[in-house]
């Protein structure tokens, strides 16, 4: 059975949304593992109880996730209650200097209960090489771990 990977990111002017592209060729490289990449603004509770683990990305807008993202979560909490939890999460933050918005996405990781895989990657301004290799192995990582199970 197909394990369905779900990425969901918010991006404005790019980075992140290039972020995210990397994370979804990680997971689409391991053998039974398939990329579902979403914007947040579509993305709900019904993608989130569907898919078997998450990869979630934000640009850091005033040392906080993307209120958009936020959206997703606050929108998909009390829907997947009890439904999500122990699923392993890879998180990913793009940021022009910092990227303490890590620290928020971290804390609604643990709200859903969820296990993380690793540690979040932080990406400044657009993803240069070393980047793109980290995020793509924080996509393997995150399939394979949900191919565990």
């Amino acid at each position: 059975m197909v394990k369905r990977i779900l990425v969901v990111y918010h991006s404005m002017g790019g980075n992140t949304k290039a972020a995210a592209a990397e994370v979804a060729r990680g997971v689409a490289k391991v053998k039974g593992a398939r990329p579902v990449l979403k914007r947040a603004a579509m993305a709900g509770a019904r993608d989130l109880v569907r898919a078997d683990a998450y990869c979630f990305g934000t640009p850091d807008y005033f040392s906080y996730m993307a209120g958009m993202l936020k959206d997703f979560f606050d929108r998909a909490f009390y829907p997947s209650k009890g439904r999500t939890a122990g699923r392993p999460v890879g998180l990913f933050v793009t940021h022009g200097g910092g990227g303490v918005a890590s620290r928020s996405l971290e804390r609604i990781a643990k709200s859903f209960k969820l296990r993380m895989v690793g540690r979040t990657v932080l990406v400044k301004d657009r993803p240069g090489r070393a980047a793109r290799k980290a995020l793509r192995a924080l996509g393997a990582r995150v399939a394979r771990e949900a191919l565990k199970k």
